[in-house]
């Protein structure tokens, strides 16, 4: 099984059974999980889809990418070093995802 743990800003959270080889934006998306808007559908050209991850969270997302790296300059909130875009994050079997949303995305 794999799970996101989506915090809001104002710490409510939404859990959810993912599905390995989906991202962290398409998965809240289909379960209308608040806080992430992913407007243009995860081809990484809007950043409404900004998230900030956990450390363990952060270990098993994978590498940014140089573009990801300057999306996330154009974000609502301001960037932290915990911040990816969620439509980059693909679900692995058997892991837990941590992520928080920021108070805004657009």
């Amino acid at each position: 099984m794999t799970t996101v743990i989506y915090t809001a800003y104002d710490g409510t959270e939404t859990i959810v059974e993912g599905t390995p080889g989906v991202s962290v934006m398409e998965t809240a998306l289909r379960n209308g999980v608040p806080g992430i808007v992913g407007e243009c559908g995860g081809s990484m050209s809007c950043a409404t889809c900004h998230v900030f991850v956990s450390d363990e969270t952060a270990a098993i997302a994978g590498e940014m990418s140089e573009l990801e790296d300057e999306m996330l300059d154009g974000t609502a909130v301001d960037r932290e070093d915990c911040s990816r875009l969620s439509c980059q994050i693909k679900l692995l079997e058997g892991e837990t995802y941590r992520v928080t949303t920021p108070s805004e995305q657009v």
